[in-house]
């Protein structure tokens, strides 16, 4: 079974870490400077998040005219093990569970400068499901 009962959790998790790294004192400058956009088609369920590691960083829910410059194809699944820290990127993609069009090389450069949001990401999952009462 899926970890993400549908796109509007993939957005709200997986969006919201790219959200939180672009406001990241330490990380958010360097994913900037990057100079890329990168696009992630996620399936199970189906969604897609392009983000902006620009100057103007952005993160767009779902379809969008802005051209990438990378685009990685996989399971919601692996991007949620990724975020956890128990997934290992270059390996998924040698073994083609995770598919990329575009220049692989600076995608591999961003991949180090994302570990210290691993911890914000697991919490924000593991408070998944808990109902706040009262509110």
């Amino acid at each position: 079974m899926a970890y993400f009962n549908d796109s509007a959790e993939v957005y709200e998790y997986i969006g919201g870490v790219f959200r939180d790294a672009g406001k990241h004192p330490e990380v958010g400058p360097k994913l900037r400077a990057a100079g890329i956009v990168l696009r992630f088609n996620y399936s199970d369920p189906e969604s897609v998040l392009t983000v902006k590691f620009t100057e103007d960083f952005d993160v767009v829910e779902g379809e969008s005219d802005l051209a990438p410059d990378i685009t990685l194809t996989m399971p919601a699944d692996i991007a949620h093990q990724y975020w956890r820290g128990e997934y290992n990127l270059a390996v998924g993609l040698a073994k083609g569970k995770v598919k990329a069009k575009g220049p692989v090389n600076q995608l591999l450069k961003l991949v180090p400068l994302t570990k210290p949001l691993f911890p914000m990401y697991k919490t924000a999952t593991d408070e998944r499901g808990t109902v706040a009462v009262g509110g």
